[in-house]
């Protein structure tokens, strides 16, 4: 990722803010989950998962079965996962690319996401869309809640402000905790229906951004 120092920023979710993955990899999860002799997921169970970590998408997909065992089922399913979307991508938001070069101009952008490290190289390398962002921080990296990867990537950037971009409650309340502003973007998977900035769209961000930063 880019070096070029910027004191203000835009942070993004990754699922539902950026890209959407959910149709594409039900069936690489599935294969696992059949092999397993386990109940088939559906798109909308894949959407429910979204910004979620391990252990709470275990806990929702794999209720009955051990912490342990249900996390190997889970572990599985993003090797396959990993493997489909190295060769086919997801679906980006429309307007993405051209949106992010207009934010680059003036702002730094980073991405934090609960996914693991391997899932954000794929969005960006198989996308081509690695030098538009400055730094990333996973779950996967560090094992840290998204508030505290937040603050990780602000402080060692040096940023003075920054913006959250998301689409799930969490992402909100990820936000609070890191003490930045939160702008929702409606068109992913979740509902904030109190939040004070919101993107209908991806291409909306260039004129709701510098009302929070």
């Amino acid at each position: 990722m880019n070096d070029t120092p910027r004191k203000k920023g835009v942070i993004f979710d990754l699922d539902g803010t950026l890209w959407n993955t959910s149709a594409r990899i039900v069936p690489a999860w599935n294969e696992v989950l059949a092999s397993r002799g386990l109940r088939q997921i559906t798109t909308e169970d894949m959407n429910s998962y979204m910004g979620k970590t391990p252990d709470g998408i275990v806990a929702m997909m794999l209720p009955d079965l051990p912490r342990e065992e249900g996390l190997a089922v889970f572990a599985e399913c993003v090797t396959a996962e990993d493997h489909y979307l190295r060769r086919h991508g997801g679906l980006l938001y429309p307007a993405l690319e051209e949106t992010l070069a207009l934010l680059r101009e003036t702002y730094f952008l980073g991405i934090v996401s609960n996914c693991h490290t391997a899932y954000l190289d794929n969005f960006l390398d198989f996308h081509g869309l690695r030098h538009y962002f400055d730094d990333g921080e996973t779950f996967g990296g560090t094992r840290k809640p998204k508030a505290e990867n937040i603050r990780l990537l602000m402080e060692r950037n040096s940023l003075q402000s920054a913006v959250y971009v998301g689409d799930t409650a969490l992402d909100a309340q990820s936000a609070r905790e890191a003490g930045i502003p939160f702008i929702f973007a409606a068109y992913g998977f979740g509902d904030v229906p109190d939040a004070m900035y919101v993107a209908q769209s991806f291409a909306d961000l260039p004129a709701l951004v510098p009302q929070t930063v």
